[in-house]
């Protein structure tokens, strides 16, 4: 099993050292004036294909069900070492990740960027809440994986992958503290420290409450990170041309 570990995280080291090299060779080659750009972002850049590339493989062992071992014992271990008297503590925090909050949040930020004449904040926050809302939708319409059953849980709508609260929540804590790194700079790791504060209390809470395994979880927070980092680099690449 460890050996198996380490193969795969070669594995992964060398697909994303050869993706991001061929990035920086594709955009010398064809959009010479975003090399500046790119080499101030290469930690970025680097960050958003890990994200890619550990999303892709979480969901290849999803649809091969090869994570069950490992989900089912991570799951009974939470639930079995944390006391149930937090169980109410976690039921208000995983409100705090739910569409019927977050939405009517991001139109009211979304417009108050606007009014405020941030535009580029304004769409980076709304696209990267829709966009994650629709990629939720989409694949639990796809991936019909069934909700843990180890013991009895709320019912919530949908497949099990990915979580949909942690997705969302991700895509717009992420976007969230890259608006306000925009507006207030000095602000900017503050506002990350809450925002990975937030979305990881969130994710906790559905692996604590029983109603995701841990790689749907794992997974909706590769892919709600990887949203609002790639619009935000593609929107200011844009606007070097």
């Amino acid at each position: 099993m460890f050996f198996e570990f380490i193969e795969n995280i070669v594995k992964l080291s060398i697909i994303i050292a050869c993706l991001y090299f061929s990035i920086i060779i594709y955009v010398r080659n064809k959009h010479p004036t975003w090399s500046g750009p790119l080499e101030k972002r290469r930690f970025t850049i680097l960050l958003v294909l890990i994200l890619a590339v550990v999303a892709i493989k979480i969901s290849e062992d999803v649809l091969y069900a090869e994570s069950g071992a490992f989900d089912k014992a991570v799951l009974l271990y939470i639930h079995n070492h944390l006391p149930a008297s937090l169980n109410r503590f976690f039921e208000i925090i995983t409100v705090s990740g739910s569409l019927k909050l977050l939405l009517p949040l991001t139109l009211i930020l979304t417009l108050s960027l606007f009014y405020a004449k941030r535009r580029f904040e304004a769409l980076l926050l709304a696209s990267s809440v829709v966009s994650a809302a629709m990629i939720v939708y989409l694949v639990k319409t796809l991936v019909g994986r069934d909700r843990p059953l180890l013991w009895q849980t709320a019912w919530y709508w949908g497949s099990s992958f990915p979580s949909g609260h942690t997705l969302v929540v991700s895509a717009f804590a992420t976007a969230a503290a890259l608006c306000v790194g925009s507006i207030w700079p000095t602000k900017q790791r503050l506002a990350l420290s809450v925002a990975m504060l937030w979305l990881g209390s969130v994710a906790f809470s559905r692996l604590v409450l029983g109603v995701h395994w841990p790689t749907d979880v794992l997974a909706a927070v590769c892919i709600g990170i990887f949203i609002p980092l790639m619009m935000n680099m593609l929107i200011r690449l844009r606007n070097t041309e």
